[in-house]
């Protein structure tokens, strides 16, 4: 496999573990949410579920087995109401917007305007959920935080305070 194809799917598999990350994240936030904001929840709960699913089938068309979802993921802080599951979904957008951001610069012609895709969609999501948004979604060094693809929970490195962790 070339330098190049295996950046890509480096970039494709850690999309796919963001996409694991998200879709447990919002397993929690649908449980804490207020009722009038459910249904946008499950709406992006489905989102991520179907990215999931697209990111694994193409990993096994590039000849790789996909990354697997941990069994759970530590959470970056408590979710005891809903404000919190708010601010833990724009949260996960936000990191979910990163892994394509890389994915993005690490592949081409269709598979980089899927991944685009899929960055503005998580970056339509955050700024919903947060109430404004940033002005380079995915960019960790614009948004000010640490570029670290372990922070979806994605690597091993991903042990890191506040980092939606896998946990055993």
């Amino acid at each position: 496999m070339s330098e190049k194809k295996s950046g890509e799917l480096t970039a494709l598999q850690a999309a796919l573990a963001g996409e694991h990350a998200a879709v447990y994240g919002y397993g929690v936030v649908g449980g804490r949410i207020r009722e009038d904001r459910r249904a946008e929840a499950r709406a992006a709960y489905d989102a991520h579920r179907a990215r999931r699913d697209a990111l694994a089938r193409e990993v096994r068309a590039l000849g790789a087995e996909p990354v697997v979802a941990s069994a759970a993921y530590a959470l970056p802080f408590a979710v005891p109401d809903s404000a919190a599951a708010v601010r833990l979904a724009a949260e996960l957008e936000e990191r979910v917007a990163g892994v394509y951001s890389d994915l993005v610069r690490a592949s081409g012609d269709a598979r980089r305007r899927e991944a685009a895709a899929a960055l503005r969609e998580a970056a339509v999501r955050a700024a919903r959920w947060r109430g404004g948004s940033v002005a380079f979604p995915g960019l960790a060094e614009r948004a000010g935080t640490a570029a670290d693809p372990a922070a979806t929970g994605a690597g091993p490195s991903a042990t890191k305070a506040g980092s939606p962790t896998p946990s055993a």
